[in-house]
């Protein structure tokens, strides 16, 4: 016999939140769906690092300084530990409305505005709000049924408002906003710093050997004077090993040259911007340096304390809980014997004697109703008379009526 049993099962918000984002690890790692230059990125960064490490630094760590390395690896460390920092957070993701809290506002922007005339445009959703005795614009989100927060926007790329959004980076696979901004920033930093490290270095490797054994020689040899790790790469032939490693020493070279003119200027760029407490969204657009010439109202007039409250400020907890849980029940059908009431019993065969015995004694008593239950039968009225006059052979009982009678 099939019995339908609920189960509750257990399921996270962010499986049910909308927009274009990736999670993984149960939601703890939150991305744009579109990862392919993050991963080239990774790339990158690893194998210029890796080929750094294996050829040049052994070299530079014997000539000139064992702290070579060292500082490049704690440079590479903090590179790649805020760059998985800032793709796999939160940005500062909004919540869109519920259908009751947009439907409330709806209500309250036609009462504002009242009713448009069939053919006429509505007139624009804004709310006026004063920060520091400047009148900021809020925007209403047709997507998300909101009025966004200021400094925020709507990324078409996640499809997601997100609180003071700067820029969608796919470099980093995330957008960048109020909760991932500063380890963005320390990241390109760090990047810039580690790109110039071994630009520099590669370029005192080659003068190293160039003062040893000539320029065109060090071409030709670099970095082969390490046959151990040429067998390791599988270049066993005699000449094929100082030829391929130097193919690699140039790549190496390029890398660094091309990826430092972009890093190290727009490090510059964000730099300008942390300084006037600006975005670059805000920047794009012109949002205080357009025609009209509106003072910003987030500056405090002072670069040391712009810089302080955009990289040490305190960071806002993420509004998202995406590992909340919401519990929704499925009904399943199950084989097996109709659950028992609490009145049912077992069959006799299951039970043993003396448990027999008690529910057979049980019984009994059940049936014997109780004295306080049992009413006694009505009498007739002919019946009545005759228990007045008694019945026959036995001497008549004198009323009280008879007795004040005869006295």
């Amino acid at each position: 016999m099939s019995v339908m049993v609920a189960r509750k099962k257990v399921v996270r918000k962010w499986e049910k939140l909308p927009g274009r984002n990736t999670f993984c690890c149960d939601g703890r790692i939150m991305m744009a769906r579109q990862k392919g230059i993050f991963y080239l990125t990774l790339f990158l960064i690893l194998g210029t690092c890796a080929l750094f490490f294996a050829f040049e630094c052994r070299y530079l760590a014997v000539q000139l300084s064992p702290a070579i390395p060292v500082f490049a690896a704690v440079l590479f460390l903090f590179a790649m530990a805020t760059l998985l920092r800032t793709s796999f957070s939160d940005p500062g993701v909004i919540p869109r409305a519920l259908p009751d809290e947009a439907a409330f506002i709806e209500m309250e922007i036609e009462a504002t505005n009242g009713t448009v005339p069939q053919g006429q445009r509505p007139p624009p959703r804004i709310k006026n709000f004063q920060i520091n005795n400047q009148i900021v614009k809020l925007k209403y989100c047709y997507t998300c049924k909101i009025f966004r927060p200021p400094r925020a926007s709507h990324c078409s790329i996640c499809d997601n408002c997100v609180e003071r959004f700067d820029h969608h980076c796919p470099w980093v696979g995330n957008c960048v906003g109020k909760r991932n901004y500063r380890y963005f920033y320390l990241f390109i930093l760090s990047l810039s710093l580690l790109t110039i490290y071994i630009f520099t270095f590669n370029i005192v490797y080659v003068a190293l050997k160039s003062l040893k054994i000539g320029f065109l020689n060090t071409l030709k040899e670099t970095p082969g004077t390490y046959p151990s790790m040429c067998q390791g790469l599988g270049f066993f032939k005699a000449g094929g090993c100082s030829q391929s490693l130097t193919v690699l020493t140039v790549l190496e070279v390029l890398i660094c040259f091309f990826t430092l003119w972009s890093v190290v200027g727009l490090t510059g760029f964000h730099t300008f911007l942390v300084a006037l407490n600006q975005t670059t969204n805000e920047d794009i657009k012109g949002s205080w340096t357009g025609k009209n010439r509106v003072q910003n109202p987030y500056s405090h007039g002072n670069i040391v304390k712009n810089c302080c409250e955009v990289l040490c400020g305190p960071l806002p907890p993420s509004v998202l809980d995406r590992r909340g849980i919401l519990q929704q029940e499925e009904s399943t059908a199950q084989d097996g014997p109709c659950p028992r009431g609490p009145g049912t019993q077992e069959p006799p065969a299951m039970q043993g004697p003396r448990q027999a015995e008690e529910n057979s004694m049980k019984q009994q008593d059940s049936s014997i109703p109780p004295s306080s239950s049992v009413t006694a039968p009505s009498l007739s009225d002919a019946e009545m008379l005759e228990e007045k006059q008694g019945t026959p052979g036995e001497p008549p009982v004198p009323s009280l009526d008879a007795g004040r009678a005869e006295h």
